[in-house]
């Protein structure tokens, strides 16, 4: 048995390696993809205030520090069994599709389309985002125009752009000003624009990528999203859908508060990520998949026009439940049209002014939970408290945590398929860290290369000679 180890896995959020072992023929036996980094929110959160949370749990990122701004004032409200006036909810909703472009369009522009642009075999110290900027300056531009018009959406409504204190529990601490509206009203359009020219240019690339396309992770699995329970999509406010690999439901509307009776979650030996699943099915029968690919799954409709007219021709191209992971790049793409367009119905809104933002009240229950959907998929906050509000327990189910089983799978069929016999090939390698970068998994910080990454890749025999090495 010999084994290729590619680490660290560049262009994701956070630290993780993979383990390749072939065979004496040279083909693919087994994989591994390790999560190599352990935060321990759970536990140091101990003893705090339970209003604390919000802002707390929000380091957790700093890419998407809103979702968990979000999911943990959700948790918060039902501990204070307290409902947020509902202008109060249309800005966190807000906020949150700003959070929800920003993010997509970080993964796109910056981690994936320097291998979907530039190319899988391209040379890797040219493929990254510098290698972008030369190669397709406008391309480059789109994605630092779309990402800042986010960052400063952020900044309008929360006053900060990074671990805000402005969603609490009960609501935001402050109302929006007409001042800040029209400054996001006016920075739509050509972000729209934008967004839609993407889309197109990739829409245009698919025939470049059948390869990949097909196996990229394309077995089929479960699929699990928020919705509302007319089966619109509801990054917010949704609740919990289970569908099977044909598209037939296997739990329904299931809110945050019961969200144990379908999740499990187990440990593995070789890795720091929790590794949730359908419980009906055990584990790991009850493998699914989370994030932009699985809500188009889910969702019968995404609920603005011109996201519903890309969703239909999503559809049309390759059919009402799709399995290919590649496609998470196109399920992204059209979710940032969506979130665009949600911005600019919630900004019209005259009520999105109105000034009672915040419910107040003390501990009325002990326990609490919160689920939204982030970028990379459903997040979900669980707290218990004391009499007294500070925290005993918490639970925290990551986005990218419910794709871990999925992206494991993905990286042993694009391995099989792609890496053969004694000899490495940086492309080959490159393709199996791409379908990593496919989830956009968030682990909790970043690392990226420039071609200047100190990265060595050993192919290593049964009788420990070093039988290939490459240096990147």
């Amino acid at each position: 048995m010999r084994k290729i180890t590619i680490n660290p896995v560049t262009r994701i959020e956070g630290h993780a390696k993979i383990d390749i072992y072939l065979d004496d023929k040279g083909s693919v036996a087994d994989t591994q993809l390790h999560v190599t980094q352990i935060r321990g929110f759970e536990k140091f959160v101990e003893g705090r205030p339970f209003y604390e949370m919000p802002s707390i749990t929000a380091r957790i990122c700093g890419i998407c520090p809103i979702s968990h701004l979000l999911a943990s004032a959700k948790a918060c409200d039902a501990i204070m069994a307290v409902t947020p006036p509902e202008t109060g909810v249309k800005l966190r909703e807000l906020v949150h599709c700003a959070q929800m472009a920003q993010s997509h369009a970080l993964s796109f522009f910056y981690l994936s389309a320097p291998d979907l642009l530039l190319g899988f075999d391209s040379d890797p110290a040219l493929r990254n985002v510098f290698g972008l900027i030369d190669a397709d300056p406008q391309t480059a531009r789109a994605g630092v125009a779309l990402r800042k018009f986010g960052q400063d959406a952020i900044e309008a409504l929360a006053q900060e752009r990074i671990h805000s204190s402005w969603i609490v529990a009960g609501g935001v601490n402050a109302p929006l000003t007409a001042a800040a509206r029209d400054r996001i009203l006016a920075g739509l359009p050509g972000a729209r624009a934008l967004a839609g020219r993407t889309l197109e240019q990739f829409e245009g690339l698919l025939d470049r990528f059948a390869e990949e396309i097909a196996h990229f992770g394309s077995a089929p699995t479960l699929y699990a999203g928020l919705t509302n329970p007319a089966g619109t999509l509801d990054w917010y406010g949704g609740l919990l859908q289970f569908k099977d690999p044909a598209g037939g439901m296997l739990a329904k509307d299931v809110p945050a508060a019961d969200y144990a009776s379908v999740i499990g979650e187990a440990s593995q030996r070789d890795s720091y990520l929790k590794s949730p699943y359908y419980r009906p099915l055990g584990f790991p029968g009850g493998e699914y998949r989370v994030g932009p690919l699985a809500r188009l799954n889910v969702a019968e409709r995404l609920g603005t026009p011109e996201a519903d007219r890309k969703l239909a021709e999503f559809r049309q191209r390759f059919g009402p439940v799709v399995h290919g992971s590649f496609h998470y790049h196109y399920a992204r793409l059209i979710e940032l049209v969506h979130a665009l367009e949600k911005m600019e119905l919630l900004l019209a809104d005259p009520a999105i002014l109105d000034t009672h933002v915040r419910s107040h009240a003390a501990v009325n229950r002990l326990e609490g939970v919160g689920m939204i959907e982030a970028p990379r998929g459903v997040l979900i906050h669980h707290y218990k408290v004391d009499e007294k509000g500070a925290i005993r327990w918490v639970n925290l189910i990551v986005a990218t945590g419910h794709n871990s089983l999925a992206m494991n799978r993905s990286v042993a069929e694009v391995a099989r398929h792609f890496v053969h016999g004694a000899q490495i090939e940086e492309g080959m390698l490159n393709r199996v860290s791409a379908v990593v970068r496919a989830y956009d998994p968030c682990l909790s910080c970043s690392t990226h290369a420039d071609g200047t990454l100190d990265l060595e890749v050993a192919l290593i025999g049964a009788d420990g000679q070093v039988l290939d090495r490459r240096r990147a």
